[in-house]
């Protein structure tokens, strides 16, 4: 027997997935809220989030809603009779759904709230060269990410690490902290924490990332700020340039590990040097040495390959 209480899980990604397992070890899941099936991806696993596949897997009761206030839907909702709801990595809830259970529903975010409300938490604390982050776990009201908190956990972020590595450190201590916030709720140990008490003009936001800010700006002053980029944005939505050859043709070119030099020289800006071993591109600090990349249209790929694929090896420069 399971313990209670009845639990509505709503999550969709790879790092709602980590949670789910640990809840369902121990508790009763009701049901499942997860995103609908992807349409470009069918007859394939792929087109099924990582929730829904589990779901399957376990013989868990689960809705994939299109429109979240959709009578039929809500209706579905009500008949599980969650008492809380547990979200991870999920749309923008309606009242009506996460009002429903009575013990209220709460949310686990990706950063030391107030700090960083919005879509990708991880890779805008990087991107800003954060030392520091966490996860927070706050009961769900009407303004986005500003509900009472709950609790916190924070970790150190190293000067090297990506937004991947840094996910899956959060994703390991995800689980235990959701189920550490669920029995103080029911304990009555957690006094909700108002996220009010911090000038609003010194928090950072997190909005969801567009194509166009993964384009690296090689004329940055400064290094820092190119180097955060490039590794906030790894492996994925991925900082990205222009590789152009003989000022002709060029080619979109991702980014994904780079280590920094600081050294002062004479070449252009986004001017690319090459040897047997080393890709670098040059900037106003000193350069950018790629690690790993992947030329448009190619595999990602080490330096030496990258190197390797490329016949012409003179006036390169990206943009």
């Amino acid at each position: 027997m399971k313990k209670f209480p009845k639990i509505v899980f709503i999550g969709s990604t790879h790092f709602s997935l980590y949670t789910l397992k640990e809840l369902y070890k121990q508790y009763n899941i009701v049901g499942i809220i997860t995103s609908p099936d992807n349409p470009f991806l069918k007859k394939n696993k792929k087109a099924f989030t990582p929730v829904k596949i589990y779901a399957l897997e376990n013989k868990i009761p689960f809705l994939q809603p299109v429109h979240l206030l959709n009578s039929s839907f809500l209706e579905n909702l009500k008949i599980w009779n969650a008492d809380i709801q547990i979200v991870v990595s999920f749309r923008v809830l309606p009242k009506k759904i996460w009002n429903l259970p009575k013990m209220g529903s709460f949310n686990l975010h990706a950063s030391l709230l107030p700090q960083y409300k919005g879509a990708a938490p991880i890779n805008w604390a990087i991107i800003h060269g954060e030392n520091k982050t966490g996860l927070t776990t706050f009961f769900i009201e009407e303004k986005i990410d500003s509900g009472k908190i709950l609790l916190q956990k924070e970790i150190q972020i190293r000067k090297e690490e990506t937004a991947g590595e840094l996910e899956k450190k959060l994703t390991k201590i995800s689980g235990s902290m959701v189920i550490q916030t669920l029995e103080n709720i029911l304990k009555k140990k957690i006094k909700p924490i108002s996220q009010n008490n911090i000038d609003s003009s010194l928090l950072k936001y997190a909005p969801k990332i567009s194509t166009k800010d993964c384009k690296i700006q090689w004329e940055n002053p400064n290094i820092e700020s190119i180097y955060n980029k490039i590794r906030g944005l790894s492996p994925y939505p991925t900082a990205w340039t222009l590789l152009f050859f003989n000022n002709t043709k060029f080619v979109r070119f991702k980014i994904f590990l780079v280590k920094k030099i600081r050294k002062t020289h004479t070449f252009p800006i986004g001017w690319i040097l090459i040897s047997s071993h080393e890709m670098k591109i040059s900037v106003k600090e000193g350069f950018i040495s790629i690690i790993e990349g992947q030329i448009e249209g190619k595999k990602r790929m080490h330096v030496k390959n990258l190197i390797n694929g490329l016949r012409i090896r003179k006036n390169l420069f990206v943009r």
